[in-house]
């Protein structure tokens, strides 16, 4: 898929997706080679690619700054990437490659051997209090928890606990940002951008490490 409205290699590997499966292994590295021409030439602002995973298939996206985007299933990948195109740069195609250290760290944290990210990301879709707080809960502890009133605490303003809601809600890279350690004060989970289940299965997975 490319979002890309202007001439040039994004166009050409528009065309190519539908026939990689087609046509097989040479057109694949075709693609592949235009991709990275495409990096190379600075025609490719946001590299993506899908992963499977316990809690369904993920949307990786990156740009020259980081990762940007994880996004579950739920969300519709394409309206995520759509949205990418629309806010960061229309320049935006699948390039695996690009994203394969993630795809990695994200493998190892599901079979149970990572428990931190070391992975640079670009956080300029959130900005304010909602970066404070996205910042911050990467120091909650695998395997454990926080309520809204601790991170809003935490993250410099107490009386704030809505609005780390409404960041957890929004956190742009979930699962690497853990934004499913934040749960409510009694205990119970709250909600989740990739659903309840998702949610539970991330904190079933670290509390089993």
């Amino acid at each position: 898929m490319t979002l890309d409205p202007s001439p040039g290699h994004t166009e050409v590997l528009s065309l190519l997706e539908p026939l990689d499966v087609a046509l097989g292994p040479a057109l694949a590295d075709l693609h592949a080679r235009l991709a990275l021409d495409a990096q190379l030439t600075h025609t490719l602002d946001i590299a993506y690619r899908t992963v499977d995973s316990p809690v369904g298939k993920l949307l990786l996206a990156a740009t020259d700054r980081g990762i940007i985007r994880v996004a579950f299933e739920l969300e519709n990948h394409d309206s995520v990437l759509q949205l990418l195109a629309d806010t960061v740069s229309p320049r935006i195609l699948e390039a695996p490659t690009r994203l394969d250290d993630a795809a990695r760290e994200l493998e190892e944290y599901f079979a149970g051997t990572r428990r931190d990210f070391d992975l640079i990301l670009d956080f300029r879709l959130s900005r304010g209090f909602r970066l404070n707080v996205l910042r911050h809960l990467p120091r909650i502890p695998y395997g454990n928890t926080a309520s809204y009133a601790q991170v809003a605490k935490a993250a410099g303003s107490p009386n704030a606990v809505r609005a780390v809601g409404t960041a957890c809600a929004t956190n742009p890279l979930p699962v690497i940002v853990p934004c499913h350690r934040v749960v409510k004060s009694d205990g119970s989970f709250g909600g989740y951008l990739g659903g309840p289940e998702a949610k539970r299965a991330l904190l079933t997975l670290e509390a089993a490490a």
